[in-house]
């Protein structure tokens, strides 16, 4: 039995290793939700966030994980008479699709086998329907280690469907991925701080357009903790609609100023180096899920070519190391698995763990 006080360092997709640096901000003092020095901590935390995201519109806090900002956007966001396109490549696009049906909305889905991608032309010819008020990308698929061609995507609706909105789900893409929220013309982006940020679970990120903003002012039935119209309200004053996760926040100021030192031309080359050194060795070792062209920098789906039995070879390597990687997700558990190469993980975290699969697979 694993002892929950010495838990292993983590390489699945989620919640990744978090350093003790970061650990020690969660400690701090609490501050009043309400009080001026949590106001303070509110503000220079969306305003690191609006300069990593290359944004000047909305930056909102949730406590939830980013689940929750799949029905924030379409509570908020597409009327009952819209129809929303769901784009699906994968279990969490899947997923989106099934919350946007379930706040009972209009839902089309456009879906390919998992570990293919979504292409600008398939979203041209349902867009050009011009049925759509909305459509859904993910940006970066977890589970199967897919990163979508967002940018010309998102340039070609720019051009074409200018009125469409466009949710992205960048739960594993934000703060190690290229993200220019306002170039791109996106208008609800966000994450789960257990991803990239490299800190617990718990908080989510969500930048929000303007015009999406002035979308949900005439969409009923936005329900309370996700409505948009209480969330800038309470931004306004630098404080979140319900009490926040302030330890959280804490954290994530830090980690935003970290990684804005670092400067996100260079977060996104370290995370592109360990993308390419881990698809390196599954090459040489297995083969790749996704095509290259298309796998991921945060993570790589090792497709199982040698049959080796993953559910063993991680309790092997929990075992003698107290480390962890991820089994595949869903229907392609053992068919494949996964390594986290995001957030603090570094370089020689990733060869110390292939070498350690090395050792158990001969």
């Amino acid at each position: 039995m694993t002892d929950w006080k010495n838990p292993p360092r983590l390489f699945i997709p989620g919640p990744v290793k978090v350093n003790e640096d970061v650990l020690q901000q969660l400690a701090r003092p609490t501050l009043g939700h309400r009080l001026k020095e949590y106001s303070q901590l509110h503000s220079e935390t969306v305003q690191t966030l609006k300069k990593m995201l290359f944004t000047e519109q909305n930056v909102f806090l949730s406590t939830s994980s980013a689940s929750g900002i799949w029905e924030a956007s379409i509570r908020n966001c597409v009327g009952f008479d819209e129809t929303v396109l769901c784009t699906c490549c994968g279990a969490f696009s899947d997923k989106w699709a099934d919350v946007a049906k379930g706040c009972g909305r209009k839902v089309e889905q456009l879906k390919v086998d998992w570990g293919q991608p979504i292409t600008p032309e398939m979203v041209d010819k349902e867009l050009a329907t011009g049925k759509y008020a909305a459509v859904t990308l993910v940006y970066n698929e977890t589970s199967t280690g897919l990163t979508n061609p967002l940018r010309e995507i998102s340039k070609m609706m720019k051009q074409k469907y200018p009125d469409v909105l466009v949710f992205v789900d960048a739960v594993s893409a934000m703060a190690a991925l290229p993200l220019h929220f306002d170039e791109l013309g996106w208008d609800i982006a966000f994450a789960s701080v257990q991803k990239a940020f490299a800190i617990p679970p718990g908080l989510a990120v969500a930048a929000v357009s303007n015009r999406a903003l002035e979308k949900s002012k005439n969409v009923p039935n936005r329900g309370y903790y996700f409505d948009f119209q209480l969330w800038a309200k309470s931004d306004q004053k630098n404080q979140t609609l319900v009490t926040p996760n302030i330890p959280h926040i804490m954290a994530l100021n830090y980690q935003c100023e970290k990684l804005l030192k670092e400067g996100m031309e260079n977060v996104w080359s370290r995370h592109a180096h360990m993308g390419e050194f881990v698809r390196a060795w599954a090459r040489e070792k297995f083969d790749l899920f996704c095509e290259e062209k298309y796998a991921s920098n945060t993570l790589t789906t090792v497709k199982n070519t040698r049959g080796i039995n993953v559910a063993e070879t991680i309790k092997a390597i929990q075992q003698k190391h107290n480390t962890v990687f991820g089994n595949g997700y869903g229907k392609l558990k053992e068919q494949t698995f996964r390594i986290a190469h995001m957030g603090d993980i570094t370089l020689d975290d990733l060869k110390e763990l292939l070498a350690w699969i090395d050792d158990e697979i001969g």
